[in-house]
């Protein structure tokens, strides 16, 4: 982000001086009168949001909330706004939205019909699916060759009840175990303690492109629903929602979207300069071309 134009924190701390009064007025008129934007990253979601070499957030969700950034310091008339990142797990950062500590989160986060309950997202800023990760040399080949083995997930992730349904209506008696974090869940399946690894494809892919030996794990065929990830933000705040929804849309129109997409997805990222060679999806391509919030 241009120096010129952010002033840029890194902190954890949690900002008492937000009142809920405040809050409920709606993030534009917080954000016009503290010339401050509050922003929500994750420390290891790649490519979407982690820490950099120089241990400052970075990421494709961080590239597009910076252009966001710029929009909103238009919209309240302001020369320049400062932004605070406040760092976020997938445990507290709807609660951390819901009372104002940060303004937006800028993470790798899927919407559903279940999160909208609480809080809403952007258009469509990325489109991903879970699949099965498993060591190129097993023979797991099908979801079938699944039955009777031990399998991994991340604990609370959106897999975890997928693992649990598939178990159940495919009959696999598969044993599942939840590991702490992805990290761990790859280490599990790189030990041979799991024969396989489910989480979002793009997730699995950065674990992947980050293995000592990347051709040694490949994901089984297919796949299932696609989820979409977006900006997400507080809940019934229109005019707040308005200027990003059209920031980023902008963006896709523009092209500046791509571009920003074959930077983190198609090209060496930091701090290890791994490339995901993941193209764009025709899902996402669908919605770039026709900006959309929808879960469907």
């Amino acid at each position: 982000m241009k120096k010129s134009l952010l002033a840029l924190t890194v902190s954890g701390i949690v900002i008492s001086s937000i009142s809920t009064q405040s809050y409920a007025e709606g993030v534009l008129d917080r954000i016009k009168e503290t010339k401050l934007v509050t922003i929500g990253y994750r420390e290891s979601s790649v490519p979407f949001s982690y820490l950099g070499n120089n241990q400052q957030p970075v990421g494709f969700t961080i590239d597009l909330c910076e252009q966001v950034v710029k929009a909103l310091a238009k919209s309240v008339n302001a020369p320049s706004l400062s932004v605070r990142y406040v760092p976020v797990n997938s445990a507290n950062r709807i609660p951390l939205l819901k009372n104002g500590t940060i303004d937006m989160e800028c993470g790798g986060t899927s919407s559903s019909a279940e999160r909208l309950k609480q809080v809403s997202f952007s258009v469509a800023t990325f489109a991903s699916r879970p699949r099965w990760l498993v060591k190129t040399d097993s023979n797991i080949k099908t979801v079938s060759d699944l039955k009777g083995q031990s399998i991994v997930v991340t604990q609370g992730s959106n897999a975890v009840a997928l693992a649990f349904q598939l178990n159940k209506q495919q009959g696999l008696n598969a044993r599942l175990q939840q590991a702490k974090d992805h990290s761990e869940s790859m280490m599990m399946l790189t030990q041979g303690r799991a024969v396989a690894f489910l989480e979002d494809d793009i997730l699995l892919a950065a674990k992947k492109a980050d293995a000592a030996r990347p051709s040694d794990f490949e994901m089984l065929p297919g796949g299932y629903t696609v989820t979409y990830y977006g900006v997400m933000l507080p809940k019934d705040d229109a005019p707040f929602k308005r200027v990003v929804d059209e920031e980023l849309s902008s963006l896709m129109a523009s092209g500046e979207f791509k571009t920003l997409y074959k930077k983190w997805f198609e090209s060496p990222i930091p701090p290890n300069s791994i490339n995901l060679n993941v193209p764009m999806s025709d899902a996402l391509s669908a919605r770039v071309a026709h900006p959309s919030d929808s879960v469907e």
